[in-house]
């Protein structure tokens, strides 16, 4: 498989963990009459997973940016050696 390949089916399994976890049944479960220190458990759990999809989608664009900064790096070094 080649590594567009892999992005494209991580971006397809980020969306659909978005939609997992945004939607309404799923929800339902966190509306409760609990706290979480001063915080509705559901308002704590759509910041909590609000905050760590976005730690995915980061993480996950910034290995894209890191494997195609070290190919550079790697195509320069090998320029530079006159390969």
């Amino acid at each position: 498989m080649t590594r567009r390949g892999t992005t494209r089916e991580r971006s397809l399994a980020l969306f659909a963990l978005g939609l997992l976890i945004f939607n309404p049944p799923l929800l339902s479960l966190f509306s409760t009459d609990g706290f979480i220190g001063d915080f509705p458990i559901l308002y704590f759990y759509l910041f909590s997973a609000w905050a760590a999809f976005i730690v995915l989608l980061f993480l996950s664009a910034g290995w894209r940016t890191a494997v195609r900064r070290q190919r550079a790096r790697d195509a320069r070094a090998g320029d530079d050696m006159g390969l």
